[in-house]
């Protein structure tokens, strides 16, 4: 008969984990015996679990596929947190499994007792207490499903008697790969879009981490824009690279050259970037927002125009309507401003 624990492995191991981050502990145990005799799936042990939660968001950053790390009870998963609100708050999918004391002694202030459905509910989208073998898999499942979905963390806190008890199920229940949705902004508001941008003359781009997977999209919008790219620092990775209008970062850990791009365009145009110091945005320009979290439109600066979208399919839908901007002042004055420096522009 299978463990709880058995099949919470089983069920990463369908979802195509390989590893989990953690620092073995007595209330880990079940898992960790589960894990030992595998070769799919390892335990990558660690000093401190800061460093579990950490390495995994590390993983998930490079891999973009969820990433899981472990902590047994009481401190053990509290260590946990710094790594957790890193990759919350930079949007990567992390699972992490905070092992709790034993079932029967919740809420009795027993050695070590602490609540991490409370404690990490705001670093996470889902925070979930496994009391009873029946929950496993299906809690396991909707923490991972919310973790890829919302690019997030999720918890699941599993009490380690719990973990050994027999499972109810014997296997995963979720078999289907990730789903890979296109969101695009309606034709009319596509269309609202390029006429804006074709009767605009001095042009900024900024772009953030949503521009993932759109680098050739987002070079050839800049280029029929004539438009400097002013990237946030998420977005370094998948906009700086092979990018002749690309001209640095801007906010408090950037410098002169994207701070002049925005601050001498008559229209930002921001796409996929929640980029947080409102001091740096320009007061008088039309600002554009194109992201796929419309909660974010509007967040940080006063918003013209919002558009609901994920960057490469708005993209491909706006470049076959844009007309060729003949303007060139304002992206060659930010180039040089980028290499030579705020004096070549005087």
């Amino acid at each position: 008969m299978k463990r709880v624990a058995d099949l919470l492995v089983n069920t990463l191991v369908a979802a195509g984990v390989e590893r989990i981050y953690g620092l073995a502990g007595d209330s880990l145990n079940g898992i960790t015996d589960s894990i030992r005799p595998r070769d799919n799936i390892k335990w990558v042990p660690v000093r401190h679990e800061e460093t579990a939660a950490f390495a995994a968001g590390a993983e998930a950053h490079l891999t973009s596929r969820l990433a899981v790390c472990a902590g047994s009870c009481g401190p053990g998963n509290l260590h946990l947190i710094n790594g957790l609100y890193d990759a919350h708050r930079s949007r990567v999918p992390v699972l992490a499994i905070a092992a709790q004391i034993p079932s029967g002694e919740i809420g009795s202030t027993y050695f070590q007792e602490t609540h991490p459905e409370h404690l990490f509910a705001q670093c996470s989208h889902y925070c979930e207490l496994i009391s009873q073998p029946e929950q496993m898999p299906r809690v396991l499942e909707i923490a991972m499903q919310t973790a890829i979905a919302r690019r997030g963390v999720s918890v699941i806190a599993i009490p380690g008697d719990i973990a050994l008890k027999d499972a109810v199920t014997t296997e995963p229940r979720l078999h289907f790969p990730p789903p890979k949705p296109k969101v695009c902004p309606a034709d009319d508001e596509i269309e609202k879009l390029a006429k804006i941008l074709n009767q605009s003359d001095k042009i900024t781009i900024l772009a953030g981490a949503g521009c993932a997977g759109a680098h050739a999209e987002l070079v050839s919008l800049a280029g029929k824009l004539n438009a400097p790219i002013v990237h946030a620092m998420r977005g370094k990775e998948f906009v700086e690279y092979d990018n002749p209008f690309d001209v640095g970062m801007t906010g408090l850990l950037g410098f002169s050259s994207g701070y002049f791009a925005m601050m001498h365009c008559d229209t930002l145009l921001m796409i996929g970037t929640d980029f947080p110091y409102q001091q740096f945005f320009p007061k008088h320009a039309t600002i554009i927002q194109i992201d796929l979290r419309g909660e974010q439109l509007g967040r940080r600066t006063k918003l013209d125009y919002g558009l609901v979208g994920d960057t490469r399919a708005t993209l491909q839908a706006l470049l076959p309507k844009l007309k060729q901007n003949s303007e060139d002042k304002h992206l060659r004055k930010s180039v040089e401003h980028l290499w030579q420096g705020p004096e070549s522009i005087r």
